[in-house]
């Protein structure tokens, strides 16, 4: 209970904080192109009364939701058997290490044309550009296990069976969420880039129509949409390590 309302406190200062920037930006343009804090968080407050911003709000939600579960339901698998099968690794690892600094965003146009203007080309992209954080990061985690501990397991009759639930996941699920969870930052922006063209629906395209229209208000009322979907996911994520993962913060509280 004390480390939630610590949590509470901390993020309440940097709420304060921000809001303050804010205030004295908007002050300093005139209040036009930045909207002063309380204009703004007046409209999205009435904003969320309105079927529309939750039509879009949903939209988006769905989209950035469905990537993540593709992309954690493929990456993490995969990035399990190559950090512990070699020949697999060395028959994958080649491929993953040249493509992974491409920008996978330039493949939007062929996802288009693949998939159509509908959900799934922007939720492949998304999965895509996350897939690939989730996999490196899971294979590597994987791959830094000392062989002691298969040993162990080997040592006491276990199976294969055993070796997967008391070593491989133990030692992949931490390395497999953080990169979720910090992927999440990462599936916000890509998902405002694929709704800003080529569809009606969704919050990235809620932003552009209205900055187009110059209605800063709604804009803003768009983006701060955006970032709290963005901070709820990453609090899904987080709460989703915390329960998986429970021996990780019992030995930090020891």
């Amino acid at each position: 209970m004390v480390i939630w309302f610590r949590s509470l406190l901390h993020y309440g200062f940097v709420v304060v904080v921000l809001l303050g920037l804010w205030k004295l930006a908007a002050i300093a343009l005139g209040g036009i192109i930045l909207p002063h804090p309380e204009e703004a968080l007046r409209l999205f407050f009435f904003a969320t009364t309105t079927k529309l911003f939750w039509e879009h709000f949903l939209v988006s939600g769905y989209r950035a939701v469905s990537a993540m579960a593709l992309a954690w339901c493929i990456a993490f698998p995969l990035g399990l058997v190559m950090g512990s099968v070699k020949k697999i690794d060395q028959l994958f690892a080649p491929f993953i290490f040249l493509t992974y600094p491409v920008p996978k965003i330039v493949l939007l146009p062929v996802f288009l044309l693949l998939f159509g203007l509908g959900d799934l080309s922007k939720i492949a992209m998304i999965a895509l550009i996350l897939g690939y954080q989730i996999l490196v990061t899971t294979r590597d985690g994987v791959k830094s296990i000392h062989p002691k501990y298969y040993d162990s397991v080997r040592s006491l009759g276990g199976s294969g069976i055993d070796i997967l639930r008391e070593v491989l996941l133990p030692a992949a699920l931490p390395h497999g969420f953080t990169a979720l969870r910090l992927g999440t930052g990462v599936s916000v922006a890509v998902l405002f880039f694929v709704e800003s063209f080529a569809t009606s629906r969704g919050l990235g395209y809620m932003i552009m129509d209205a900055w187009g229209a110059m209605d800063y208000l709604t804009m803003f009322t768009g983006i701060i949409g955006m970032s709290l979907m963005g901070a709820a996911l990453y609090e899904l994520a987080n709460l989703m390590e915390r329960k998986l993962c429970k021996w990780m913060f019992l030995r930090t509280k020891g």
